[in-house]
């Protein structure tokens, strides 16, 4: 479907979908957490909001040019997308992504050194993986899981403390987090996969195996959410938040070997209120601290 066909409305629908706006502010709002739980009440805005809008436009790119490269799986696995519905062409989902690409770069370029490292950094593995690691069992995977912790890391470079500890603990926890959730999908979306002849560790380990390892990769990611506190950077405050996104998700990797699809969504549940408890822990810290 282009312009003629279904007019000018459902293409500009189109592209829009191809961002994934949910997970755009998503990311937005992580890389905003970044800044926060590393430098509290006492940063500055401007560099704030460009680390946020290069997150965005980033984001977005990497969705569009995803969506490229997997159209063929897509028919299979999400049909309802842009492209394999005929509402975007691939070669527009492609441009679209370029001009996304552009835009991260003009919103980066003013930040720290630190933050534009991580940017170029994520850049290229975002282009890596739709094109190289996607389909190699695990790497892809990884590969996922360093680019959304990365998103903090990203957040905190933007205010100058990229080596902030409770950051880097941050970056851990929803690196270790969004891991088992990358495996969790895989087995979610093993049929389509495999009719595209990907090997992703379900089809190549087995998909019990599979959920075994994101299993215990979570238990890592929940075991790290305890550093903070035992280090004494944050107290009895983020404890009260953490623990129960602890529990959400280490439910959500149980009901995994029964129901992969409701079990992905609840980890990612899970992984938002983890951060939310950084924040409140990075808050009352700073609040106390002033009184």
């Amino acid at each position: 479907m282009d312009a003629g066909e279904g007019g000018a409305a459902a293409v500009f629908r189109g592209l829009f979908e191809l961002t994934r706006p949910g997970n755009v502010a998503a990311a937005g709002a992580l890389t905003f957490t970044g800044s926060f739980v590393a430098s509290g009440f006492g940063a500055a805005v401007a560099p704030v909001v460009a680390a946020v809008a290069a997150t965005g436009f980033a984001t977005a790119a990497g969705n569009a040019v995803n969506d490229y490269f997997d159209r063929a799986v897509d028919r299979v696995n999400r049909p309802e997308r842009p492209i394999p519905r005929g509402a975007v062409t691939a070669r527009t989902a492609l441009v679209f992504s370029g001009l996304l690409f552009l835009g991260a770069v003009v919103a980066a370029v003013a930040l720290p050194l630190a933050a534009v490292a991580i940017a170029v950094a994520n850049l290229l593995a975002l282009l890596a993986y739709t094109k190289l690691f996607k389909g190699l069992p695990g790497v892809g995977n990884v590969v996922v899981a360093y680019l959304t912790g990365s998103t903090f890391l990203f957040g905190a470079a933007a205010v100058g403390r990229v080596a902030d500890p409770a950051a880097v603990v941050l970056f851990a926890l929803a690196a270790l987090a969004t891991l088992s959730r990358e495996v969790v999908k895989d087995v979610e979306d093993t049929e389509g996969d495999r009719a595209e002849g990907l090997r992703t560790l379900p089809i190549v380990a087995g998909e019990r195996t599979a959920l075994r390892v994101g299993a215990a990769v979570l238990v890592a990611a929940v075991a790290a959410s305890a550093i903070p506190y035992a280090m004494g950077t944050f107290g009895p405050a983020y404890v009260a938040v953490v623990l129960p996104a602890d529990l959400v998700m280490l439910d959500a990797i149980r009901l995994s070997f029964t129901d992969p699809g409701v079990a992905q969504r609840r980890l990612k549940r899970g992984m938002f209120l983890a951060a939310v408890a950084f924040i409140v822990g990075r808050a009352v810290g700073a609040v106390g601290g002033a009184v």
